[in-house]
């Protein structure tokens, strides 16, 4: 297979409005808000620099208190991936960062191996996306629409090439199901494409973004990795958060309770 060496730039799209825990990126997690957690457990990948982009100026100025980067961006996109995509014409303009990682802002405790193993299918000059799946272990989740499922062709020990991506539980038979994690990688050029397509139809009645890409024939490889990182969506998650950041163990990561 050949091989391509990718330059990346994490960003990490964040916003205050949230209707089930609000104010979340601000929410205390040990001693620090909870996108300064995100953005050191990126700044610890190691892959590249690290950005928040926010339209708040609070969670700007809170970033910047902790020595992060941030760039503010407009209040109107209607995804994460837009955001991005417009923060990295800020921070980027000349082109020198040819991939671009989207690294939710909602996930204190991700394993910062997690983060480093989504750029490694960017390695294949074929794949324009790369994104993250764990096996499904928790018999519960085989059924639940809220857990997304990656269906795809195995090409190693560690990797899928995605068909598709769908709230029911698919593939039928027999073998393992596939629970998608929401971090991707982009090729620059495949981030500035998808962000110029209109919503797909089987996006919009999956209400899954990701299907935009594979609507329009882009390849998008999933890296295999043992757990899903806690999303901190309710107060009980920004609790299960702090408390394995304050057990000091060194493992970031958790099972996802959904």
């Amino acid at each position: 297979m050949p091989t391509d060496h990718p330059s990346p730039l994490v960003l990490i799209p964040a916003r205050l409005a949230a209707t089930r825990l609000p104010g979340k990126p601000l929410a205390d997690v040990c001693g620090v808000p909870m996108i300064v957690q995100v953005w050191r457990r990126a700044c610890e990948a190691d892959i590249g620099p690290v950005a928040v982009a926010t339209d708040d100026a609070t969670i700007f100025a809170a970033v910047k208190d902790h020595g992060g980067e941030a760039v503010m961006t407009r209040a109107d996109h209607p995804s994460g991936s837009d955001r991005i995509f417009e923060a990295l014409g800020r921070l980027d303009a000349q082109g020198r960062h040819d991939a671009i990682v989207n690294v939710q802002g909602d996930l204190p405790t991700i394993d910062p191996a997690a983060i480093r193993a989504a750029v490694r299918p960017l390695a294949d000059p074929a794949v324009d996306v790369a994104t993250l799946a764990a096996e499904i272990v928790r018999e519960e989740e085989r059924t639940n629409p809220n857990v997304v499922k990656v269906v795809g062709s195995p090409i190693g020990d560690t990797r899928l090439r995605a068909l598709y991506f769908t709230r029911a539980t698919a593939p039928w038979g027999e073998g393992p199901l596939f629970h998608h994690i929401g971090l991707y990688a982009y090729r620059r050029a495949a981030l500035e494409r998808f962000v110029g397509l209109p919503p797909s139809p089987l996006e919009r009645r999956e209400k899954l973004e990701q299907l935009r890409a594979l609507e329009a024939g882009m390849r998008i490889d999933v890296e295999i990795v043992a757990t899903v990182p806690l999303g901190v969506d309710t107060p009980d998650d920004l609790e299960r958060a702090r408390a394995i950041l304050s057990a000091g163990n060194g493992d970031h990561s958790a099972k996802d309770p959904s």
